[in-house]
């Protein structure tokens, strides 16, 4: 995807700019349905092989840095076992 060079910088770029995630996937509470590596828009989510504590395959964090912070795994999970914190935004004016 080909990044759009403006010829002036927004106002309000700071304000709209969306700060990277990072996930936290919850090994007690994931039960491997996929939810969130399935509507993942960034693919950040996929499925491991590794076995839950009670026997399901378990979500992964394939690449953090892919993250938008938009949340929609933590909403889309139907057991709340994944979170997403904000982490600060480096801008580089």
């Amino acid at each position: 995807m080909a990044k759009t060079k403006l010829w002036r910088k927004p106002f309000d770029a700071a304000q709209k700019t969306t700060a990277p995630g990072k996930v936290l996937i919850d090994r007690e509470r994931c039960k491997g349905c996929g939810f969130c590596t399935e509507f993942c828009p960034t693919g950040a989510l996929k499925m491991s092989d590794e076995i839950g504590p009670k026997g399901y395959l378990l979500a992964r964090v394939e690449d953090e840095s892919k993250c938008l912070n938009c949340g929609l795994c933590e909403i889309i999970c139907p057991e709340f076992g994944v979170h997403v914190i904000p982490q600060k935004n480096e801008s580089k004016d």
